[in-house]
């Protein structure tokens, strides 16, 4: 009897041992509805202005470049890749910096990647203007939306745009 509580533990922390296997799979999976967005979209943001995106496979598949061309705004370049049990991505702004975000996906088919800021590149200051969270929701294999927040003096501003992938 008294050998049963001590076999629970050890089959606990053999399970806590290989978790990190199976976050793994997920960032994988999750990358892979990101390389599932490869051609061109188009949509309006949350005031009604066309925009449009392209997501490209770079790299031998290894990333995604995403060129986004909203209304009145000069062209912003955001490549996602995988990062160890997470995604990463870089973007470069028109503003000359070049916010990093990475998430770790919940699940392997997740209706959301959430992208938190990790750091940044030419960002003098935590408080200069700067792309700060991003949220792909997959709304279907034809439709997602992104919500980019951009963080200025400690300020959110979200940016939403709606987009539906271009038919040929």
């Amino acid at each position: 009897m008294k050998r049963l509580p001590r076999l629970l533990f050890l089959l606990l922390l053999i399970l806590i041992a290989i978790a990190p296997l199976f976050a793994g799979s997920n960032s994988e999976s999750a990358f892979k509805k990101i390389q599932s967005l490869a051609g061109d979209w188009e949509g309006k943001d949350d005031r009604g202005k066309p925009v449009k995106t392209n997501f490209k496979p770079i790299v031998s598949g290894t990333a995604v470049m995403e060129t986004l061309a909203p209304t009145g705004m000069e062209d912003m370049v955001t490549v996602y890749s995988l990062d160890g049990d997470g995604i990463a991505l870089v973007h470069f702004c028109p503003t000359n910096n070049q916010p990093r975000m990475r998430v770790v996906p919940a699940s392997s088919d997740p209706k959301e990647l959430v992208f938190d800021f990790v750091s940044a590149g030419n960002l003098p200051s935590p408080a200069t203007g700067h792309q700060h969270h991003l949220v792909i929701r997959f709304e279907d294999s034809d439709h997602i939306t992104e919500t980019w927040t951009w963080r200025q003096d400690n300020m959110d501003m979200p940016m939403v745009f709606h987009l539906d992938r271009k038919k040929n």
